[in-house]
């Protein structure tokens, strides 16, 4: 089956076939990847933030949907013929061993759930069954984006309505965070961004407001917009280690700040605020369980309360993923969608 593959780290992906084991372990499920997305967490693990990747080379992806092939002993959650979501975030039933797929003869590394590849082999809390009449294509946001985003909000921020919301980057996160914050309704929603684009489709998704981030007194445009002592709740998606220690700069004393961005590098601030009333939250996924919130979400889209077809800008094939890769660098695009079979 045809994967892409990171051989080294801070290079292009290479798409060849690899090899699927002759047998299930207990608890994996096999399934035929219809889609993938491109998430920030991705290109973090590409450009090797974290240090020396040692597990090179590796499969990539974690958010996807698919059908069910096969299960292996133990699986009692989900059975041949289901339509799924693969989602990193652990969900119900067993956490199995990860995949030994092969490569040149050689066993190659890959985790829980990748779906940059025409089949995978997923631990069974890494997948949830959805109606086989949903769209595959939006079920891939599931995956991460809709519930980090929602979880971020609803999980972490607890936001009330009227409360003022910040967020700092409006991409394919931040989109997310903004449409969970307006069906709660804070107000205003503020997002600031380099790229006018994303702005102009934040305000397709919640955002009452948008400001550059290459202003030269973003803090002052802020305040001007919520006004008296700034944002209730301010969300950093970007992890850019700058713009993390701004954001929370910019947040007051008795406010909340949600790290939703992986860092880029260390950061400095000044923590005395935290042992008063200011407080930080490093989010993990926006605290999602999958298997709750998904089919939430799914009445919701089926009753018209919301809709998130749009929210995807762009779609490639697996060939294409390093052209994916660099459109999402860009930053000119929403959520991209990588159509697998």
């Amino acid at each position: 089956m045809k994967s892409a593959i990171l051989i080294e780290s801070k290079k292009p992906l290479v798409v060849a076939d690899i090899d699927l084991p002759t047998k299930l372990e207990f608890g994996q499920v096999l399934v035929k990847v219809c889609y993938s997305s491109i998430c920030g967490a991705q290109i973090n693990e590409i450009d090797a933030i974290k240090g020396a990747d040692k597990f090179l080379p590796h499969l990539l992806g974690h958010e996807g949907s698919g059908i069910v092939e096969k299960i292996g002993e133990g699986v009692t959650t989900t059975k041949p013929g289901d339509h799924v979501v693969l989602h990193w975030r652990k969900s119900s039933g067993v956490q199995s061993s990860p995949p030994k797929y092969s490569w040149k003869g050689k066993q190659i590394n890959a985790g829980w759930v990748t779906a940059f590849n025409e089949q995978a082999i997923v631990s069974e809390n890494r997948v949830t069954v959805i109606p086989k009449d949903f769209d595959l294509r939006t079920a891939t946001l599931f995956g991460c984006a809709v519930t980090t985003g929602f979880g971020a909000v609803n999980n972490d921020a607890k936001i009330k309505i009227g409360q003022s919301v910040l967020i700092f980057g409006v991409g394919g996160m931040g989109l997310n965070i903004a449409y969970a914050s307006s069906m709660i309704s804070a107000y205003p929603i503020v997002g600031v961004d380099i790229h006018a684009n994303k702005i102009n489709m934040g305000k397709k998704f919640g955002l009452t407001h948008g400001i550059n981030a290459n202003s030269k007194n973003i803090k002052n445009e802020i305040y001007n917009i919520i006004g008296g002592k700034g944002p209730d709740v301010t969300f950093e998606t970007t992890g850019n280690a700058k713009v993390m220690e701004q954001a929370y700069e910019f947040t007051p004393d008795d406010g909340k700040i949600i790290f939703v961005g992986v860092p880029n590098d260390k950061i400095s601030i000044y923590s005395l605020p935290l042992a008063f009333n200011k407080i930080l939250i490093a989010s993990h996924g926006g605290n999602s369980v999958p298997d709750e919130d998904i089919p939430r979400y799914i009445r919701l889209i089926k009753n018209k309360k919301i809709s998130l077809e749009n929210l995807i800008t762009n779609e490639f094939t697996l060939s294409e993923i390093n052209k994916a890769i660099d459109l999402f660098r860009s930053g000119k695009a929403g959520r991209i969608i990588i159509k697998i079979t």
